[in-house]
């Protein structure tokens, strides 16, 4: 389910627990434009290096009126530490049960040194006021994709 969101689509619904102790929804963010990143693990090399970039151009997402909110498998209490830690400017959000992974598709199998697994494949969905999904991005390599997602951001 989910596996082919495209640009035009709905944005499935999602209430999500956060680091801070708060909650984060599609409800909550109804009229406003968003970014939805899904990475893998807090404090693993690819996923801090997309939160820092992401964190550096904080300040540009919030002048162009988009909140960014990235979701992994950790805790709440895991994203307290992984924001404290590098000082991150981004909500994270908790998605323990997978429904929200599930419903964007990034739930996948992936395969490292031949053995095969459930995990989250690192994606990103830009999500427009009315809404719908406006811009995604699969299997994303981190170096260069905050300068994506914000060119795009700023087409919106």
């Amino acid at each position: 389910m989910g596996a082919a969101l495209k640009p035009g689509d709905p944005a499935p619904a999602f209430d999500l627990p956060t680091a801070g102790g708060g909650r984060v929804s599609l409800k909550k963010l109804k009229g406003k434009p968003f970014v939805l990143y899904f990475y893998p693990k807090d404090d693993t090399s690819g996923c801090t290096q997309e939160a820092l970039n992401f964190t550096e151009n904080a300040a540009e997402f919030l002048a162009a009126g988009v909140a960014v909110i990235g979701v992994s498998r950790d805790s709440p209490l895991s994203h307290d530490k992984f924001a404290a830690k590098y000082g991150l400017k981004v909500l994270l959000a908790s998605d323990e049960e997978l429904t929200a992974a599930q419903l964007y598709g990034v739930w996948v199998e992936k395969s490292m040194y031949g053995r095969k697994y459930m995990g989250i494949e690192r994606a990103t969905f830009l999500v427009n006021s009315a809404g719908r999904i406006a811009h995604t991005w699969r299997k994303v390599k981190v170096k260069g994709h905050v300068e994506e997602v914000l060119a795009q951001v700023k087409a919106l």
